[in-house]
């Protein structure tokens, strides 16, 4: 299970640092550190399964949130956004909805008149 998290994390990575090597290298190496440290973890135990969540969930979210941007122009601060088909899209309608239509710390509903 171990190996298989391993995978997980390391195609994550291509998938989210695609076409930045340095990056690239430097996640990878984070990843064989992580993994290293925990090599001595016994089998079945809550310590080893805590950790392969963690490596799942990371995977996930190098996969899914994870997106690249690359500065166009200096001058006037736009950047050019490397979404790729995992990147996780949402429809907006959580947002629109609110959570009990107030605005954040004010305690007064946003569309009150």
């Amino acid at each position: 299970m171990a190996l298989a998290a391993y995978r997980n994390v390391l195609r994550s990575a291509r998938i989210a640092f695609q076409g930045d090597l340095n990056t690239l290298i430097a996640a990878r190496h984070e990843a064989r550190r992580n993994f290293e440290n925990n090599r001595g973890l016994a089998s079945g135990s809550e310590e080893l399964s805590k950790q392969l969540t963690h490596a799942e969930d990371v995977a996930k979210f190098l996969r899914e949130n994870l997106v690249q941007g690359q500065a166009l122009d200096k001058d006037e601060q736009k950047y050019k956004l490397r979404i790729h088909e995992h990147t996780e899209r949402g429809d907006n309608e959580d947002i629109k909805k609110g959570k009990g239509n107030t605005l954040a710390g004010a305690g007064t509903k946003c569309c009150s008149s």
